[in-house]
């Protein structure tokens, strides 16, 4: 059983893994002792891909403002049988019930105490499982008050407990130092040969389109910028990065914020799927720009 992300993730890479491989730089696979840092982790795919793919990261990094999703992934390592017989449980209570209506209720019920923040970790990281499995598409969303919103998803038989999935995950993770705050802190960690992956909350390409509300505060223009100095400031260290985010000019093409703001650097353009659009017919394929400090890729 491959590890691979454990809870679903808007804006997660794993369609992406072969585009992103293709552009690490050329001589990755010769690098000694690599140091791999995932300043903005999310689900994780990128992480689970690397650390399976590459023998030669020896020490790995990753970290997230998050704090209910960073607690997953440390319940996930340190605690992952207690954590399967909590979801087993609240699988069983959840598919045992007959109608929508009470299994709507039973999720506002979960989702009323998961708000309330007086849980334990496997209570917390059981009902951020649950939550993720049955609310609308997957999404994490939270309001100014870092209250999570995301309404009902009417799912007919969700997997709530992947069991396999959580044990090989738990076994990668044994591997990697878990952080959780601001992304500029994770500088501190580099050593050596380093390569930092950037997968920041994206540029909303539309007033409508904006999911970037993982916690309490905005990823607004000003972090994108904040970003980018610290790109700066790896740049200056002699460390590489890769940097993921949304593709503004391809949705108005006098708009060239990243382009403007990264001009001192490589900039790719890939192509995505987006699933995650309240209208239908806006769903379907897009670019998204990919950021290096290096100029020969695998691809080449």
């Amino acid at each position: 059983m491959k590890a691979k992300p454990f809870i679903k993730w808007v804006g997660g890479k794993s369609q992406l893994l072969e585009q992103l491989d293709f552009h690490l730089p050329a001589d990755f696979e010769n690098w000694q002792d690599v140091t791999y840092i995932e300043p903005f982790v999310g689900g994780g795919a990128m992480l689970f891909y690397m650390l399976q793919r590459y023998q030669n990261i020896t020490r790995a990094i990753i970290n997230d403002v998050n704090q209910d999703l960073i607690m997953c992934y440390r319940t996930v390592r340190d605690c992952p049988n207690e954590l399967i017989e909590s979801l087993f449980d609240i699988e069983n209570a959840y598919l045992s019930l007959q109608t929508e209506e009470d299994r709507k209720n039973y999720f506002l019920s979960i989702r009323n105490r998961y708000n309330e923040k007086n849980l334990d970790q496997i209570e917390n990281t059981t009902f951020f499982f649950f939550l993720n499995r049955t609310c609308f598409n997957g999404l994490y969303r939270v309001n100014k008050k870092g209250l999570f919103n995301v309404p009902f998803g009417k799912y007919s038989n969700p997997t709530i407990c992947d069991a396999d999935t959580i044990l090989a995950d738990s076994e990668l993770l044994k591997r990697v130092e878990i952080l959780t705050g601001d992304f500029e802190s994770t500088f501190h960690y580099a050593m050596g040969n380093t390569l930092f992956y950037f997968d920041p909350p994206y540029r909303p390409l539309s007033e409508t389109s904006s999911f970037t509300d993982y916690s309490k505060d905005s990823f607004n223009d000003d972090a994108q910028i904040r970003l980018k100095k610290f790109c700066d400031r790896i740049n200056d260290g002699g460390y590489k990065f890769l940097l993921s985010n949304s593709d503004c000019k391809r949705e108005n093409e006098e708009t060239s914020f990243f382009d403007d703001l990264f001009n001192a650097y490589q900039i790719d353009r890939v192509w995505a799927a987006r699933y995650i659009n309240s209208n239908p017919l806006k769903r379907g394929k897009l670019t998204e720009i990919l950021v290096r400090n290096y100029i020969e890729t695998k691809m080449k």
